[in-house]
């Protein structure tokens, strides 16, 4: 039997309604108690005997937390139903406030996201301008990083990205909270981290205190976090997992590849179509970039676009990736990261024991990794912070292959030498360059046992400079802080030509 448009959207409230009480574990007795409702009404309603009303709507979704749901399903009832009426063009938009009804949770006003093509990565800048409509202040936010290399080939894909994880180090993530002249940054923690998918919770707050968003208050956060290209697939996907209002997305692409650009959308009540509004392009100092955009996108609905670069590599080998490039894909944080500026945190030892030990075996996994891509003849550390830990441990291998890596906890130079001599120096964060650094021939350092004593061990010569690098970026400053001004950074292929093994 055929239905009419305004009869299946009354049906979809009844069973928006019945689904998300049976989730709460609510019978129809209960519900209505809570919200002030005689127990057959609520009956009727579910039962498609009574049509719903906007009071009964707003109660129900305030009392079933449904995140707006049942308020969207009785919008599109209320829509038809003034449509039917005739009385659409004199109804004015909703207000902020009256937008979805107070208890409704956390949600969007307006989201914009930006992904940029640049020098070999893809970087993400996600914009939200949040309202919490709910009835508790809300002190974290959900963020999702997913990647797909081969989209077309899941198998492929999946070993792609086994062979080659995403790490959180080099996605470089970076959050803040409040207006553009006068952001707050917000810490974050990890809640999964697999191979193709990581997720954090955005927290708001930061060292110097909390900030949560209060019922009735507004506030924007804005994160951003960038991958390589070698990691993301051609494509660029936002999913609505909370009520929205408005949803922006720009692609900026390099002109010279000649990109071509499409995209599709899937919700609850739709297969895959193609999007309903056209996508926006226009070209600007050598970018192709294409805008597009919607109003009040339905819950759970997924906008993806993609794209393919129709110019044709150049006939010949590839290029060689850049150092940094090769750094970035082994999970090195790059140079411009806020965390390689900032002092490392101390460990509490013993209590730390067990975290110490976990940041000292990912700093060894990392070292064995480099191993793969760089001889380094003159020996190598690395610490913490550069692979995105805040934590103050470095670990050092001698130009000695064969001798056993030094480990430091929470290390400070106790003394030096009055004697300094001059080498090159390169940086894991920034391997495109070298430069010439002035450094102590002997170091005394003070470090952390297991146990929590404290030990002073001398370093000379090239450990003397090996851990004196690392030690620095503990202390949130690098090599170039200590280099004459007047001397430039040398070019990694200049150096090479030029640069001689350090002499001691």
């Amino acid at each position: 039997m055929t239905t009419s448009p305004i009869e299946r959207a009354a049906d979809s409230f009844a069973a928006e309604l019945s689904k998300r009480r049976v989730e709460r574990g609510m019978t129809k007795k209960q519900l209505a108690a809570r919200m002030g409702f005689d127990p057959s009404y609520v009956s009727h309603v579910e039962g498609r005997r009574h049509r719903p009303t906007e009071d009964f709507a707003r109660r129900a979704e305030a009392v079933l937390a449904a995140s707006g749901a049942i308020w969207q399903r009785f919008q599109e009832y209320d829509e038809l139903r003034h449509a039917r009426s005739n009385m659409t063009a004199h109804r004015d938009p909703p207000v902020p406030e009256q937008w979805l009804p107070p208890g409704t949770g956390l949600i969007v006003e307006q989201e914009s996201a930006t992904l940029t093509h640049q020098d070999k990565a893809y970087r993400c800048v996600i914009r939200r301008a949040l309202y919490n409509a709910g009835t508790e202040p809300v002190t974290r936010y959900l963020v999702r990083v997913a990647v797909d290399r081969y989209p077309s080939d899941p198998g492929r894909s999946n070993r792609h990205h086994r062979e080659h994880p995403l790490t959180f180090a080099e996605l470089d993530l970076q959050a803040f909270c409040g207006d553009e002249a006068s952001p707050e940054p917000m810490d974050w923690r990890k809640k999964h981290d697999r191979d193709a998918f990581k997720e954090v919770w955005l927290l708001f707050e930061n060292a110097n205190g909390r900030f949560p968003l209060y019922p009735g208050e507004r506030v924007t956060i804005e994160y951003a976090y960038t991958v390589g290209e070698e990691k993301w697939g051609p494509w660029f996907q936002r999913a609505v997992r909370l009520p929205t209002r408005h949803l922006s997305v720009r692609l900026n692409l390099p002109l010279d590849l000649d990109p071509q650009v499409w995209g599709v959308e899937t919700t609850l009540s739709a297969e895959e179509g193609p999007l309903r509004t056209p996508l926006l392009r226009h070209d600007v100092d050598g970018r192709a970039v294409f805008d597009w955009s919607t109003e009040e996108p339905p819950l759970n609905a997924r906008y993806r676009l993609e794209w393919r670069y129709r110019a044709q590599p150049t006939v010949g080998a590839e290029p060689e990736p850049r150092a940094s490039d090769r750094m970035r894909a082994a999970g090195i944080v790059q140079r411009g990261a806020a965390l390689l500026r900032q002092p490392a945190r101390l460990f509490e030892l013993p209590q730390d024991e067990a975290t110490a030990r976990d940041v000292v075996f990912q700093l060894r996994a990392a070292l064995h990794r480099l191993d793969e891509l760089h001889p380094f003849s003159k020996g190598v550390g690395l610490a913490a912070p550069q692979l995105g830990i805040p934590w103050a441990a470095a670990v050092v291998r001698p130009p000695d292959r064969d001798a056993e890596p030094v480990v430091l906890l929470n290390p400070r130079v106790v003394d030096s030498a009055r004697d300094t001599d001059e080498q090159y120096e390169g940086c894991l964060s920034f391997f495109d360059q070298r430069g010439l650094v002035a450094r102590p021939l002997r170091l005394d350092v003070e470090h952390a046992r297991w146990d929590g004593g404290r030990a002073i061990t001398s370093f000379e010569f090239a450990m003397a400079r090996l851990v004196a690098h690392e030690i620095d970026h503990l202390e949130g400053k690098l090599y170039i802080d200590r280099m004459d001004p007047n001397i430039p950074l040398v070019p990694v292929e200049e150096y090479r030509e030029t640069g001689s093994p350090w002499r001691y």
